[in-house]
């Protein structure tokens, strides 16, 4: 067709082709072993597509409710209460999206205006500062420290201006696998007290954490939960990704706000699913079964690598693991990840493209949700390297 060429002035100019396409393409050209993406290669539990099938054949395929189906909305009220003792009432204070993606995206742009500063700490999810570009707001990066991924409180507290809107913080952590601990998440609390910073908590992998170790939702702690949206996953939490179901969680205040946005983005989540996931999370061992689940697939890959040229520490959650190269080579985490796709038939992501100014670690995150034929092929590659 030809077109008429307009000048086009772009509200996101230095965006490029996300990592995950980039790789995913390159990784079904090579026809590579899949360890990129974060999503599982095996199937959902079958009662779920059953239930999920039932509430089409009943005829729940028109528009759910605005805010998401009430009785889904009880549920996930019921559960963050008896996981983490907050109150979100159901009518007011809970919402289902599509998927924690939009959630996050409906948080920013509800409450962003051009120059408000808002903080992120990198290496993050990659949604999170185009999110707050095309709003007209100003990312305000700070790098976490060291291969450890620690915060710099000090740092932290340094960015803060009075032009900062908001905060968005991420535990269990993608990209890393590391998990705020308690005295972090108090030392957040302190340093917002007296501010009206919102806060975005990113908790889409808080069933899945490791060793014994507790999530710190920020719905557990008062002050935290009186400025904070809590954005999970259903996708992550039940391996259906596809589905694009999620659910944010904040004060009535904050609801009322993210709801004027959220009604004009996307009006409502996929009917059927939300039917299906009320009868589904009744049940408990459905989401507290998974830290095992996952725990097992991890320490079967690491076991497995143990012996190979790679150091790593075993990821405290999600179901992603870095594994630190520099024993093997000095060329670039990108590079490295092309080439291992190329000749050795194995995707990962580097952790560079996520950090601030590109800072390369030596670092590649492999994600092991995946079935334990998967993980064997991939072990095998990397024992050879």
């Amino acid at each position: 067709m030809q077109t008429h060429l307009h000048k086009i002035t772009s509200k996101l100019p230095n965006a490029k082709t996300t990592i995950f396409t980039t790789v995913g393409v390159l990784a079904s050209k090579y026809n590579a072993v899949n360890l990129s993406q974060g999503f599982p290669d095996f199937d959902m539990d079958p009662k779920l597509v059953q239930l999920v099938n039932s509430a089409m054949k009943k005829g729940c395929n028109q528009y759910a409710p605005m805010p998401g189906v009430f009785a889904l909305r009880e549920v996930i009220s019921e559960k963050i209460e008896s996981l983490y003792g907050a109150t979100y009432h159901p009518e007011n204070e809970i919402t289902l999206t599509i998927g924690a993606t939009q959630a996050i995206f409906t948080a920013i742009t509800a409450f962003i205006s051009p120059n408000d500063e808002v903080i992120v700490f990198k290496p993050a999810y990659d949604c999170y500062e185009p999110a707050i570009e095309v709003n007209g707001g100003i990312p305000v990066l700070i790098q976490l420290l060291g291969k450890n991924f620690k915060i710099d409180w000090e740092d932290f507290k340094n960015k803060i201006t009075p032009r900062t809107k908001m905060v968005i913080i991420n535990t269990p952590h993608n990209p890393s696998g590391t998990i705020l601990s308690k005295e972090d998440v108090l030392q957040m609390q302190e340093i917002l007290r007296d501010t009206n910073i919102i806060v975005i908590s990113d908790e889409v992998y808080e069933h899945i954490v490791f060793d014994g170790r507790k999530h710190e939702s920020f719905s557990k702690y008062s002050d935290l939960a009186s400025r904070s949206f809590i954005c999970s996953s259903f996708g992550k939490t039940f391996h259906a990704t596809g589905w694009r179901l999620g659910y944010c969680a904040a004060p009535n205040e904050l609801m009322k706000e993210f709801r004027k946005t959220h009604q004009f983005m996307v009006f409502s989540a996929h009917h059927p699913s939300q039917i299906a996931l009320t009868e589904y999370i009744k049940s408990p061992e459905s989401y507290l079964s998974l830290n095992s689940f996952f725990q097992e697939k991890r320490d079967f890959f690491l076991e497995n690598i143990k012996d190979s040229r790679f150091k790593f520490t075993p990821c405290q959650g999600t179901y992603f693991q870095i594994l630190d190269y520099s024993n093997i080579t000095n060329e670039s985490d990108v590079a490295l990840c092309e080439r291992l796709i190329v000749e050795h038939g194995l995707a990962s992501i580097p952790l560079s493209v996520f950090n601030v100014n590109q800072l390369d670690n030596k670092q590649l995150r492999f994600c092991f949700g995946k079935k334990k034929e998967t993980l064997k092929k991939a072990v095998e590659i990397l024992n050879t390297l």
